[in-house]
């Protein structure tokens, strides 16, 4: 991946965030999980450029964006602010979201302050409940280095450690995912994003029992919403996905077929939810 497109703006208090803006169309903001970086949706460019404007955000403290002094800012509603800031920044007053798991959270909570400015809501394997297993999952690795020496190493390492939630993906289909996610360093791998992400994380959940979430999707009454389930997921349940389906008539929901958390977004049910996501949004 080069960085001749990569742009960059500046935040209230002083982080330098990293976008990128390609194509032409109805604006689509694609934004990516907790550790996870813009770069997570190449495999939907393929079907996203041809048909909107895609611009994706690297949010603070992750991939090309820059760390913050504080990272108690590290939560939902600061990134939330920052995706709006950079929709301000662009001079885009009505958009889509592709929201991959945390981004999905900013998605929903961006509809409960600023639903006018929303054209719609595309939701990657996560919902309204967030399933505890999949959270102490996310903390066995949350802030913490891979054991793997190289990305090959690590390509093969997934392909083994995943085989049950990703079936079938070979360690040469995880090599392009498992480089968006860390780089070499000299003595191995590193992260790409701030590990007081863990901080950020502990915080929060020393703050108090989870925040019902329901009233931040039940904000998406009236648009287009889309939601992806990975068929192993362990962070959005079935039944999570069942009453979604029930608050929200005309949903366009899809199960992905061997895949846990998160789908890649360039599998068959994902590339037809996302057709109809658009063609919903009115995208030509």
């Amino acid at each position: 991946m080069t960085n001749y497109d990569m742009q960059f703006f500046t935040t209230r208090d002083g982080v330098t965030l990293a976008y990128r803006d390609q194509g032409r169309g109805i604006p689509l903001l694609c934004l990516a999980g907790l550790t996870r970086n813009m770069e997570d949706f190449e495999p939907a460019l393929p079907v996203l450029l041809p048909r909107c404007r895609v611009i994706r955000l690297d949010s603070r403290g992750r991939g090309a964006s820059g760390y913050a002094e504080d990272f108690a800012t590290y939560s939902v509603a600061q990134e939330a602010a920052d995706a709006l800031a950079l929709m301000d920044h662009l001079g885009v007053e009505r958009f889509a979201i592709l929201g991959t798991s945390r981004g999905g959270l900013i998605a929903m909570v961006l509809a409960a302050i600023v639903k006018p400015r929303l054209l719609g809501v595309m939701l990657n394997d996560i919902g309204p409940v967030i399933d505890p297993t999949g959270l102490s999952r996310i903390m066995d690795y949350l802030g913490k280095r891979p054991k793997f020496p190289t990305l090959d190493a690590a390509a093969q390492g997934m392909a083994a450690i995943y085989s049950a939630g990703f079936p079938g993906v070979t360690p040469e289909q995880w090599r392009p995912h498992v480089a968006r996610w860390w780089f070499e360093a000299a003595d191995g791998l590193d992260l790409r994003y701030d590990p007081r992400l863990r901080e950020a994380a502990e915080l929060q959940a020393q703050s108090g029992p989870a925040p019902d979430l329901w009233p931040l999707f039940e904000a998406l009454e009236g648009l287009p919403v889309a939601v992806l389930r990975g068929a192993f997921s362990d962070l959005l349940t079935v039944e999570t996905m069942a009453e979604m389906t029930r608050l929200h008539p005309g949903l366009i929901a899809s199960t992905v077929a061997n895949r846990a958390h998160v789908p890649f977004l360039d599998e068959p049910e994902s590339v037809a939810a996302m057709g109809a996501f658009l063609t919903a949004l009115g995208a030509p």
